[in-house]
Parts: C-alpha cells; sequence; structure tokens
C-alpha cells in the first residue's frame, strides 16, 4: 500500500494530541492542589484576664470575715410604727358643762391614778348640789312628820294608814337624797363640801397621749367634743406594721419578731404576733400585722418608727456573711472573696434576707469558708479610684 502525506490531516491530528496532552497533565495535578487546601491551619491560644480578679495594693488595709454555716429561719422585713395599746389606753371626760379654771398636767407627763388634772367651774354641779339640799331638807322633814306619826299612833290618835303614809314619805325622801348625793359624786364633787368647781382626776396611772383642753376653755358633757385626755399605760406596747400578700405566707401568730428602732439602732427587741388582720388594704395590697412586746424601760414612744423581722418556726443551714460584705450594684449581688497573696475575685451571690445581728444570708454562690471583705462598698470604691488613675 502506497502513503501519501496530508497536510491538512497531519494538522488536524496533532491538534487532537495537543488537546488530549492538556487534559491529561491537567487531571494528574487536581489531587496534589485538593490536599493542599484541605489542611487546617494550627489554633493559636490567647490568654485572657479574668476581670473579676483584683489585685490590690496593701491588702491588710480591709479586714476579712469567713463565712460560716448557720441554722437560719427564715426573715421576713416590714416597716412599722409604736402604738399605744389601746386597751390600756382611758379617755377623760367630764360629765358637766362649765369652764376650765386651770390644768395641772399636760401632754406627755406621767400620771398617776387619782392625781388632778384639772379643776373646772359648772352650773351642773351648783344645780346638783341646790337639788341635794332640798332632799336634804325634805328627808329631814319627813323624818320629824314620822316622828310624830308613830307618837299619835302609839296614843291611838291617828289612824294606821297616816302611819303608813309618814314612813313612806319618808323613804323617798331619803332616796332622793341618796340619788342627789350620787349625782354630786358623779360630777366630780364632795356632798360634804358645797362647793361649784370640779376636779378631774386621772382614772389610771400612765402617761397623757393626748390634750384637747386649755386654761378658760368651755366644757361640753356628753356630745361628740374630743376628749379632754387620753391617758396611755405604757409599760405594754404594740408595733403596728405592714406585711405585703406575698410575705402573708411567712407570717403566723404566735411568730417571734425581732424589732429594731431608728431612735436606739444598737438595740434589739423581742416581741410576739398576736393578731394578723383578716382585711387587706386595697391601695397598698398589705394587712396590718400586730406585735406586743413589753416596755418597762420606757424607750418605746408612740409613732416612733420600727423595722420589724418576722421570725419563722423552722430552721435551714444557710451561709452567714456580715451585711455590710454584700455590694448591691444594678439589682445584682456581690462579695470579694480573698484569693492567693493580694488578689481577690469579685463574685456575684444570692443575697437572702439580712438577720437582725446585721449579718446577711447567702443563699447561693459562696461557701462556708470564704474569706470575703467585710466593707465591700469601700474596697469597691478603692478599685474604682485605682482604675481611674
Amino acid at each position: 500500500m502506497n502513503y501519501k502525506f496530508d497536510p491538512v490531516a497531519s494538522a488536524g491530528q496533532g491538534a487532537c494530541l495537543a488537546v488530549l496532552l492538556c487534559l491529561a497533565l491537567s487531571g494528574c495535578s487536581r489531587e496534589p492542589v485538593n490536599a493542599v487546601s484541605n489542611v487546617t491551619p494550627a489554633a493559636t491560644v490567647e490568654s485572657v484576664p479574668d476581670r473579676n480578679v483584683i489585685t490590690v495594693t496593701n491588702p491588710e488595709r480591709f479586714t476579712l470575715a469567713e463565712a460560716v454555716a448557720r441554722h437560719e429561719s427564715d426573715q421576713t422585713l416590714a416597716n412599722g410604727v409604736v402604738a399605744a395599746d389601746v386597751s390600756r389606753s382611758y379617755a377623760v371626760n367630764s360629765l358637766s358643762s362649765g369652764r376650765v379654771v386651770e390644768v395641772r398636767a399636760r401632754l406627755g407627763d406621767d400620771v398617776q391614778k387619782g392625781q388632778v388634772l384639772l379643776t373646772m367651774t359648772s352650773p351642773d354641779m351648783s344645780q346638783a348640789f341646790a337639788d341635794y339640799q332640798k332632799f336634804k331638807a325634805d328627808a329631814a322633814l319627813a323624818k320629824t312628820q314620822l316622828d310624830r306619826a308613830q307618837l299619835l299612833y302609839s296614843h291611838g290618835a291617828t289612824a294606821q294608814k297616816d302611819l303608813e303614809l309618814a314612813e313612806d314619805t319618808y323613804h323617798k325622801a331619803n332616796i332622793d337624797t341618796r340619788t342627789a348625793e350620787e349625782h354630786i359624786r358623779l360630777l366630780g364633787g364632795d356632798p360634804q363640801h358645797v362647793s361649784p368647781l370640779i376636779e378631774i382626776h386621772a382614772p389610771v396611772s400612765g402617761t397623757i397621749t393626748e390634750q384637747n383642753v386649755t386654761s378658760a376653755a368651755g366644757v361640753k358633757s356628753l356630745d361628740n367634743s374630743p376628749n379632754l385626755f387620753t391617758i396611755a399605760d405604757l409599760s405594754n406596747v404594740w408595733i403596728l406594721c405592714d406585711a405585703y400578700e406575698n410575705d402573708l405566707g411567712r407570717v403566723h401568730l404566735g411568730d417571734r419578731a425581732e424589732i429594731e428602732l431608728n431612735a436606739y439602732p444598737d438595740r434589739r427587741l423581742t416581741g410576739r404576733v398576736t393578731n394578723i388582720s383578716k382585711l387587706l388594704d386595697p391601695s397598698t395590697r398589705a394587712a396590718k400585722v400586730r406585735i406586743e412586746l413589753p416596755n418597762a424601760a420606757g424607750i418605746l414612744r408612740p409613732n416612733m418608727f420600727a423595722t420589724v423581722h418576722f421570725v419563722s418556726r423552722g430552721t435551714e443551714t444557710r451561709t452567714v456573711i456580715p451585711s455590710s460584705a454584700v455590694l448591691r450594684l444594678q439589682d445584682r449581688d456581690w462579695v470579694f472573696v480573698k484569693l492567693n497573696g493580694p488578689r481577690f475575685r469579685r463574685t456575684e451571690v444570692q443575697a437572702g434576707p439580712v438577720n437582725a445581728d446585721k449579718t446577711q444570708q447567702i443563699i447561693g454562690g459562696l461557701r462556708p469558708g470564704d474569706q470575703v471583705v467585710t466593707t465591700a462598698l469601700m474596697f469597691d470604691r478603692e478599685v474604682q479610684k485605682s482604675t481611674e488613675q
């Protein structure tokens, strides 16, 4: 066979071979490229400082306290005021009208039973003495007539009915006389000493907590005018406070209550819950709670403000630290826990109620044995100052 060289065909075959060669080379180089692209770069670790760890100079400046575990009762706080026991409060009034001559006692005075509080003149007393004198004269006349009737009857000179009539008149005259005497005593006078003056006496011993009378003032009897005086026995007093609806389930009759007074912040008093109102105030959603406690020292005065800690009967173990060690910031509670050396950690805790001894229960975030700064607010201020500098 004879082969002829065709230049056009040879050129076409060369082009096809070139394309196939390129495809083959590209197929061979694809796998190494993918292998390189799938390699994961090495991770780099950067240490970020803990912003809650604080280093201070001279840490000995700050007092530390150890968190301790204690059996604590649930406590509910309420604000209250001191009030007189209404069963030991007595109104002083006059049963006769008149005008005040002299006031012998003043608001706030301590008085004894029977002490004269004021004197006054009274037309009612004058009329009572006039009636008493009249009835006394009638009784004397009736006695004379009775003696005469008895004498005549003994001699048969009068009928029995006349004697009985004289006896009846005499008995009625005596009744009128005794009634007039009681009227004088009721008005504050003495039947044996005729005088238009009336003395108003203290019915009990106690303290004058209200006064609505002055010298030369007019006095009306048995009307709606206020009491002349109110005397209260303050040897036992009440604390009246509001327990909100959400707290009523934790307040019970007979519960112990610890009271702190604004006037005596270092003294703690103890009383008992004796009454819980059955009605809620619709505006405050709170019920009145009454606490009774003795006041032998006399330091409790009506209308004093008080803080009441209601202590429930059940107990549970709680971590306790000084209340000054808790810092309240933006509705969150924090403490500063001592670490090694001059370092402290700011730790968020779940704070519970404050006890009457100025300690605070910690429900979570702190363990017994941890050392905390007792003056958290001062510590935080020092940290802020150093940060600004």
